[in-house]
C-alpha cells in the first residue's frame, strides 16, 4: 500500500478502516475452494444460484443427479433426473424455476424446486446435445447445441411456453451463451475456434448481425456469464482461468480457479459479487470474490420487487 494510502486512514481504537478495506478489497479475483475434491463426477457443469444462495450444480456424487451445496460449501443431491438425462448447463427464471440443459435425451428440463418434479420443458429431435442455457429478461431462453463430432454447432431459441426454433446454424462448437443485462445482445462462445461472437437479438427473439467480438490464440472455451456491467466472465477449458473480459473484448482480469479445466460458473452470494466455478480436474466447485454483482443475481434483486 501506498504511503498517501497510509496516510488517509480513519483510526478507530489504533486500528486504520482504509488499511482494512484496502486487504479486504485485495481478496477481490483470488479462488478458493468450496467444496472438497471429487464430490462431483467429472461431468460437473452447471452451475446456478437459487434466491437463497445456495449453488446448484449438475453430477453430485454421480451421473444424472443435480447437488445442491449451500454457501458453506455442505452439498447433497438435490435431485435425480429421470433415466437416460444427463444435465449441463442450469438456469432460473425470476419465479424460481430451474431449467436444465438435458444433452443425453435432447431436452431443456424444468425442475419444481418446491416439489423436486422434473419435467421436460422442451424437445427437439435436431439438437445435437443441448450445451448450456441463458434466459432474457421476459423468460425466455437459448441454448447452444455443439456437434463435437465434427467441430460445429447451432443455437436454438425456447420461447416461455417450451417452443423450440432454430436461430443460428453453420457455426462453430457453440457452447458458453449469454445475454446482454437488456436482453438485446446474445453472446456464444465457440470452443474450439476460440471465438466470442455477438448477436443482435431481434424484436420477434431472431438473430441478426453476427459480429466478432474476440478470437483467442490459445486453449478452449466453456461457459460464460455476464455481470451487471455486461462484462463477460469466460471460463478457459485447459488454461484453468476464467477471463473477464468488456462486451467490446477488451481483458479486464484472468482469475486462475485452481485447476485446469473450468467448464462453467454463475454468480451468487449476499450482494451477488460472488462466482462459483464448476472445475472438473479436481471435480470441486472453488469461488472468488469480484467486484461488481452478476447479472442473475440482480434478476433475483428485481423479482422481490
Amino acid at each position: 500500500m501506498s504511503l498517501l494510502r497510509w496516510t488517509r486512514c480513519l483510526f478507530v481504537g489504533g486500528l486504520c478502516l482504509a488499511a482494512v478495506g484496502a486487504r479486504a478489497e485485495d481478496k477481490v479475483f483470488v479462488a478458493t475452494p468450496l467444496t472438497q475434491p471429487n464430490e462431483f463426477t467429472p461431468g460437473i457443469e452447471g452451475p446456478g444460484t437459487d434466491a437463497a444462495g445456495n449453488v446448484f450444480a449438475v453430477n453430485f456424487k454421480e451421473q444424472g443427479t443435480i447437488g445442491r451445496v449451500t454457501p458453506t460449501g455442505r452439498g447433497e443431491v438435490f435431485v435425480t433426473l429421470p433415466m437416460g438425462s444427463v444435465g449441463n448447463g442450469i438456469r432460473f427464471d425470476r419465479a424460481g424455476t430451474m431449467f436444465v440443459a438435458d444433452y443425453a435425451q435432447h431436452n431443456v428440463l424444468k425442475v419444481d424446486m418446491k416439489t423436486k418434479t422434473v419435467s421436460v420443458f422442451a424437445h427437439e429431435p435436431q439438437m445435437h446435445q443441448p450445451n448450456d442455457l441463458t434466459i432474457g429478461p421476459d423468460g425466455t431462453l437459448y441454448a447452444s447445441d455443439p456437434n463435437w463430432s465434427n467441430n460445429k454447432g447451432q443455437l436454438w431459441r425456447i420461447s416461455t411456453k417450451g417452443e423450440v426454433r432454430k436461430v443460428a446454424s453453420d457455426m462453430g462448437t457453440t457452447n458458453g451463451i449469454e445475454l446482454s443485462p437488456d436482453g438485446k445482445k446474445l453472446y456464444v462462445n465457440e470452443s474450439v475456434q476460440r471465438n466470442v461472437w455477438v448477436f443482435d437479438v431481434t424484436a420477434d427473439g431472431s438473430l441478426a448481425n453476427k459480429s466478432l467480438v474476440k478470437q483467442f490464440p490459445d486453449h478452449g472455451f466453456d461457459g460464460m456469464r455476464c455481470d451487471v456491467d455486461g462484462n463477460l466472465y469466460i471460463t478457459r477449458y485447459g488454461k484453468g482461468t476464467v477471463a473477464v473480459m468488456s462486451p467490446k473484448g477488451e481483458i479486464l482480469h484472468e482469475v486462475d480457479v485452481l485447476g485446469k479445466s473450468p467448464s462453467n460458473l454463475c454468480f451468487g452470494g449476499p450482494d451477488g459479487r460472488s462466482v462459483y466455478v464448476t472445475e472438473v480436474e479436481h471435480t470441486r466447485l472453488v469461488q472468488f470474490r469480484v467486484n461488481r454483482p452478476g447479472l442473475e443475481w440482480q434478476r433475483w434483486q428485481d423479482a422481490k420487487k
